[in-house]
């Protein structure tokens, strides 16, 4: 990850020359986490509760660093000894019903989150908790009680995700059109705090045609770290990525380690595809034992391969294959209306860069296609392509065929995913919990009458490429 030597430098003066400043503390640590170091985090953070036992920051914070570093079991335990100090908190309730979510205990979920709503009944964040579990229906008096508070909610994030919830609610009382207005009205609010431009994504999938030729991928044969333990799973938010990472990490050979950011965070500090027709050969080395170096903080096990599962890695196939051409590259796919419009009523979180509108979605969606169809060319064979639709109807020998691709044997174990305890962190933790259904492969349609902009630009031809 990327970071700046100078700022670590200066914040830990500050800690040296104030021991007992819990705030340069987590100022510090919070710059840890995000250069991915977690577990010198972690120990900052505790070396200001050792000298301020009673604080709670620093022990929130801590907490948050644990369950993000996949550390579940100790994130727990932080998260209760926040509760223990401030019970009377709504936010770590609402933090510690997350984290029971993760690891499944949906019930004490279920009790975190409505103790967090019995302290402050207008919290977004706790109802689109509730919401977000999937496998719950909130019922009329919930509705009742968000369509109440949501007047007297000046906080842009929290009204937002009040209106996810509301979606998710009234879409479960069959109220579609007032469930489809609090979807559009959510989105809108997220598009004014979350970046996102549709031309720059145009742009960067032109360039990924243009750069990433065979002649050019046959000239860079060989390059890159030998290491063929990353299973990448790319594809669109909520097309069954989480469902396929949840079958191969219930493999006796694979830890799954969710949504890295380490691979996106390596293009962004290169810039545009253009950049890589300079890239050498002990540049695409370095960077790939770089992001080897970086998930091995987060391995727990010594499994030989591992997944990272981030959706929007297929904008780095091209970047994949030169520094990391022994990984694997599965590309989960779901028919197109009912992946958009899942993606449309998810709120996923204030960092990721994604569409607000159906139109875009649909575009989203458009240049995606585009480009896996571009690698699909140029590298016949390389990405694995799983239709979610017909995983669903045949579990087996779509997982099957699967392990075929990555060379592993098979398994019963993933067959049996919905048993596996670990941790999951995505929007469908709950569904991968349970036996492979078809619920909600059609929820789309009831919401028909409102998905023509979406409908129009996934319908719209792509312009020629290059």
């Amino acid at each position: 990850m990327i970071g700046s030597p100078g700022a670590e430098a200066l914040l830990r003066r500050a800690v040296e020359s104030a021991p007992g400043d819990v705030q340069a503390h987590v100022d510090l640590a919070s710059l840890l986490t995000r250069l991915g170091r977690a577990s010198e985090a972690v120990g900052i953070l505790e070396e200001a509760l050792i000298r301020q036992p009673a604080a709670v920051w620093p022990l929130s914070l801590k907490a948050a660093v644990l369950e993000g570093d996949g550390r579940i079991d100790e994130a727990l335990d932080a998260h209760r000894a926040v509760l223990a100090r401030a019970s009377r908190a709504a936010l770590p309730w609402t933090n510690y019903g997350r984290a029971l979510a993760a690891v499944g205990d949906l019930q004490a979920a279920i009790e975190a989150y409505r103790q967090s709503l019995a302290l402050e009944p207008s919290q977004g964040f706790a109802w689109w908790g509730l919401a977000n579990l999937r496998t719950l229906r909130l019922d009329s008096q919930d509705v009742t009680r968000m369509e109440r508070a949501l007047p007297g909610v000046a906080d842009s994030l929290s009204r937002t995700q009040l209106h996810y919830a509301l979606g998710k609610a009234l879409g479960d009382l069959e109220l579609f059109a007032s469930s489809f207005e609090h979807y559009e009205a959510g989105n809108r609010l997220r598009g004014g705090f979350t970046r996102y431009a549709s031309d720059s994504l145009g742009e960067a999938v032109r360039q990924t045609e243009a750069v990433f030729t065979s002649a050019f991928l046959e000239a860079r044969r060989g390059q890159g770290a030998e290491a063929s333990d990353p299973i990448f799973i790319v594809g669109m938010p909520r097309s069954g990525s989480t469902l396929v990472e949840q079958i191969l990490a219930s493999h006796p050979l694979v830890e799954g380690l969710g949504e890295l950011a380490d691979l996106d965070e390596a293009a962004a500090a290169l810039g545009q595809p253009e950049t890589l027709r300079t890239l050498d050969a002990a540049a695409a080395k370095a960077l790939g034992e770089g992001y080897l170096a970086a998930a091995g903080r987060r391995r727990r096990t010594a499994r030989p391969f591992f997944t990272d599962k981030m959706p929007a890695n297929w904008r780095h196939v091209g970047l994949i294959q030169l520094i990391l051409p022994n990984a694997k590259i599965i590309d989960v796919r779901r028919e197109p209306m009912a992946c958009c419009f899942s993606s449309f009523t998810t709120y996923f979180n204030r960092q990721t860069s994604f569409p607000a509108t159906l139109a875009e979605l649909g575009q989203y969606y458009r240049g995606y296609v585009r480009a896996m169809d571009h690698f699909d060319e140029v590298l016949p064979g390389r990405i694995h392509r799983l239709q979610y639709e017909r995983l669903i109807d045949d579990l087996e020998g779509e997982t099957r065929r699967l392990l075929d691709h990555l060379g592993l044997p098979f398994a019963t174990e993933c067959l049996r995913f919905h048993e596996n305890p670990r941790a999951v962190q995505t929007p469908s933790a709950q569904q991968v919990r349970r036996p492979i259904n078809r619920d909600g492969l059609d929820r789309w349609r009831s919401y028909e009458p409102w998905l023509e902009p979406l409908r129009r630009s996934l319908e719209a031809p792509s312009p020629e490429s290059p």
